[in-house]
């Protein structure tokens, strides 16, 4: 570009005052130059005449000079340049590139080959390499510095490191009160395991156990569920032993929030040695060694049981089946002693909490459904003391289908009492029995 505009000044020089931006002025044109009638250079000391039109194309020419100096940085990318007579010649086109842009373009900037990604498209940061390409097992250099043959045959396993003693309580108690909602106790094991209990296993027969103090008659049955099922595959008989000393040693502490604590356990101990998780030999250690009351009354109960239990007594049974985990037919027997019991008592508050003890909210319905139907079955013999049971009946049943508490089907099985009425007189005046 600027080569060849400094080729032609060379050749062609030109005084510094001849090229302006600007035209001839109105002096120059009416003659008062110092030629009128021919412009007249002096060039290296010489004095040449030319015309107006070769001065005019000199502007012209220093004039593209000094834009394609300005605009160079910016269009550099254009390749202008100036023809042999002065003119400038436009190259090809080029779109101006930007930093953003140029981020994420893989292509090579150097304007050569045919515009395809660099190396397939594998190279860059960030890059996995080429679509569907396969890595082979990297080969180790075994001339290499930090190469270690002892490494070679090396299995790396995650380690997950021991449990502290202060996190114990925080981790396991949440597993335990999960457990008492599903009652799997093969995620409970799984869980454990994940834990890395190390030397604090023995910490959860006795957690466990003091949970359930507080809980329900079923949850302490999955209690006395979970440590059989726990025996043998996470804890050892050791770990047992040592657990329900803890328990032992603690009674007096454990009183203060449950005061049947040393009762309950006893029970837990005549369960466990029932279960076989527990040696016989566990409860006769503590002969003549015991001094706190709460542990002697815990012992003599688990002793008890046991002797009770060489009677015919099931010790397994004696949490009970609670919840759903009860046979059906089990479950309506219950609800007719329970009504039989407020019929002669009629101590509804004592009905109320033997009714939660079931732990049965799901087949409440059959306590309603008994209710009624005890009173349909029994309201003959009712009505011989009450003459007017029947409609005092039909209203109450009336009532509690308009309340919601029984459906349409309860109500129908009302019974009615049969009632005697003449019929027109076009019928003879035969009296007709008519029930309802």
């Amino acid at each position: 570009m600027a080569t060849d505009c400094e080729a032609w000044l060379n050749a062609n020089p030109v005084e510094a005052g001849d090229l302006s931006d600007s035209f001839l002025s109105g002096d120059e044109d009416n003659g008062v130059s110092l030629i009128s009638n021919k412009n007249i250079n002096e060039i290296n000391g010489n004095w040449l005449s030319s015309t107006s039109s070769s001065i005019q194309e000199a502007r012209l020419k220093a004039k593209a000079k000094r834009r394609l100096r300005k605009n160079s940085s910016r269009d550099s990318g254009r390749g202008d340049s100036l023809s042999d007579n002065g003119d400038v010649v436009r190259g090809s086109l080029v779109a101006p590139t930007s930093p953003k842009s140029k981020l994420l373009d893989r292509k090579s900037r150097l304007g050569k080959g045919r515009g395809l990604p660099k190396k397939g498209g594998a190279g860059g940061k960030g890059v996995w390499g080429r679509s569907g390409e396969v890595y082979e097992p990297e080969k180790v250099d075994e001339k290499d510095p930090n190469y270690d043959e002892a490494q070679e045959n090396c299995v790396y396993e995650a380690v997950v490191p021991p449990l502290e003693e202060k996190d114990f309580e925080k981790k396991v108690t949440p597993i335990v009160q999960e457990y008492f909602e599903h009652g799997d106790s093969n995620e409970v094991a799984e869980l454990l395991a994940e834990l890395n209990l190390g030397t604090m296993r023995s910490g959860v027969p006795s957690l466990a156990v003091a949970m359930a103090l507080e809980a329900k008659a079923s949850q302490r049955e999955l209690t006395s569920r979970l440590l059989a099922d726990l025996y043998g595959s996470l804890l050892s008989r050791s770990d047992m032993e040592n657990s329900f000393d803890k328990l032992l040693r603690e009674l007096p502490d454990l009183v203060l929030d449950t005061p049947g604590a040393p009762q309950l356990v006893g029970q837990f101990i005549a369960r466990a040695v029932s279960d076989q998780i527990l040696s016989k030999s566990f409860i006769e250690g503590y002969k003549g060694r015991v001094d706190c009351e709460f542990t002697r009354s815990a012992l003599e109960r688990a002793t008890v049981l046991l002797k009770m239990s060489l009677g015919g007594l099931r010790v397994e049974n004696q949490w009970g089946a609670g919840g759903g985990q009860r046979p059906v037919t089990q479950l309506i027997k219950e609800m007719n002693l329970l009504l039989k019991e407020y019929i002669l008592s009629g101590d509804s508050k004592e009905a109320e909490r033997c009714l939660q003890d079931l732990e049965v909210p799901h087949f409440y319905h059959e306590f309603v459904y008994e209710g009624y139907g005890r009173v349909y079955l029994d309201i003959a013999e009712i009505n011989i003391d009450v003459p007017r049971a029947y409609f005092i009946l039909e209203q109450f049943v009336d009532k509690s289908f308009n309340m919601g508490i029984i459906d349409v089907k309860l109500r129908d099985l009302c019974p009615c009492r049969g009632r005697k009425r003449f019929v027109s007189e076009g019928d003879g005046g035969v009296v007709k029995l008519e029930s309802c």
